[in-house]
């Protein structure tokens, strides 16, 4: 089984993100990590901070909006940027975390800011590699 990574999809007027990992948990902090990465170069991001995140959904799908949604909020509220996520899956809860660090205009070169997690392309799923794939497109 590969390493848990991520990537970005094209989509006409907005950006995909996808993660994949050994679990569902894991592939959605690996999709957090490609949502960053649309905003700006996670290496550039200490994690200095940890923001607890909670949420809960009827099905895997919706907790992954609704993760994706609560770090934009997050990140949004404290004018933060994160570069390291954890999350713990049971039944239709995740609890989880995201560290990063206040944006600094003269160290974080930012691009267009992500509006919201949207349910366009929105999958998680299994694949037959036994790899867990979660995605969704971002509005930027």
């Amino acid at each position: 089984m590969t390493a848990a990574r991520w990537e970005h999809f094209p989509h006409p007027a907005d950006v995909g993100v996808r993660g994949w990992g050994a679990t569902p948990a894991e592939a959605f902090e690996q999709a957090a990590l490609a949502m960053t990465a649309v905003t700006v170069d996670p290496a550039r991001i200490e994690p200095r901070e940890r923001v607890a995140v909670a949420c809960e959904a009827p099905d895997l799908e919706s907790l992954f909006v609704e993760w994706m949604s609560s770090l934009i909020r997050e990140a949004d509220a404290r004018r933060m940027l994160f570069s390291r996520f954890e999350a713990a899956i049971e039944g239709g809860a995740l609890r989880g975390a995201a560290y990063g660090e206040p944006v600094d205009p003269a160290r974080h070169e930012t691009a267009a800011g992500v509006k919201g997690a949207t349910y366009a392309e929105l999958r998680v799923r299994r694949l037959d590699d036994g790899r867990w794939l979660a995605q969704c497109v971002l509005d930027v």
